[in-house]
């Protein structure tokens, strides 16, 4: 298998990757704006923005000093996400609750696991091909500003609620790199216009107005996201605004589903709709939180022990977010969700 037959879209499609690029570019372009967003505490509660990782990540060899070029991977979840609007709009045991797209994406797993073996399988044939070349790779919990990682190869641009967007594939992706110890016979890609233009609407839909319009960054204490996901006791204070949202207990859509660069990947997706909802039809996640009556749902995670919790949602994305913080984000809702 030479090179190019390992990135070519017959191979790459086995792992759900849409689009890729290429950089030997390690540092960020953006390091100053993500800087300067800490320093204003942007990042809020998330410290492990503002601890000495955030140092490293001005050069990706901080991280790995083998570093020669990169490989920078777009994996779609984008036929989940259509599925999941379709089941929300149109299915009588839609419940009224909401998980972000992305946890059922990659057969209901943990996207980390699943990115992680596909970045270790595509290296171990690249390696094949450079038997000497040292391989890393990184996701988003690394010491690595990944956004960044993906406009130096070319991908696509920040958009104004600082998500990622490709111009074919929006932004419901994931972004996985592989980091190498030499450089390969490809083009660098080239930085990508902003296409966001005179667009607000993910600003003016926010409904905790958590992106901020002059610096186009997000205020993490302000998002639902970071309340629902990464704030685990139960007395943290929801964000202002929360209660305009529409039943999320696990992450957020919304700005992304205003974004008018989603509109056509979601289409696109549409048409494999019965073949998605046939893969999900046994998902933990979805029969759990998403079907049942909320009374139902409350009651039985009462009743688990955080470890039994563990051991049910061993490997899924809300493992980490744990029971009691579930539940926190279940009795936000009140009756306001039958």
């Amino acid at each position: 298998m030479t090179l190019h037959d390992v990135l070519s879209p017959s191979f790459l499609n086995q792992f759900r990757i849409v689009d890729w690029g290429y950089t030997e570019n390690p540092k960020p372009l953006s390091f100053d704006r993500f800087e300067n967003w800490v320093e204003n505490d942007g990042h809020g509660p998330l410290g492990y923005l503002a601890d000495e990782r955030k140092e490293k990540r001005k050069d990706v060899r901080n991280f790995f000093p083998e570093f020669q070029s990169s490989l920078v991977f777009l994996f779609s979840y984008a036929k989940e996400k259509s599925f999941l609007d379709s089941f929300y709009k149109d299915d009588p045991e839609a419940n009224g609750l909401k998980l972000a797209s992305y946890s059922l994406g990659f057969e209901g797993m943990d996207y980390h696991h699943v990115l992680r073996d596909s970045l270790q399988k595509i290296s171990l044939e690249i390696k094949k091909i450079y038997p000497n070349c040292i391989f890393s790779h990184s996701l988003d919990i690394q010491p690595v500003l990944e956004r960044d990682l993906a406009a130096r190869a070319g991908l696509g641009w920040f958009g104004k609620n600082s998500m990622f967007i490709s111009r074919q594939e929006g932004s419901f992706v994931m972004l996985g790199s592989l980091f190498l110890s030499t450089k390969l016979p490809l083009n660098e890609g080239r930085i990508e216009t902003d296409h966001c233009g005179t667009c607000t609407r993910c600003i003016d839909l926010c409904p905790t107005k958590a992106i901020d319009p002059e610096t186009r960054t997000l205020q993490s204490e302000k998002c639902i996201s970071t309340y629902t996901i990464e704030l685990f006791k139960e007395d943290k204070v929801s964000p202002l605004g929360m209660e305009k949202a529409n039943g999320e207990i696990f992450g957020c859509d919304i700005c992304q589903d205003v974004c008018p660069w989603n509109k056509k990947p979601l289409q696109v997706n549409e048409m494999e709709g019965s073949f998605i909802a046939e893969t999900l039809k046994e998902n933990d996640l979805l029969n759990f939180f998403l079907k049942r009556p909320k009374s139902q749902i409350k009651n039985e995670l009462e009743s688990m022990s955080n470890r039994e919790f563990r051991r049910v949602f061993k490997g899924t994305a809300v493992e980490r977010t744990g029971r009691k913080s579930l539940l926190k984000n279940i009795n936000f809702w009140g009756d306001s969700i039958s």
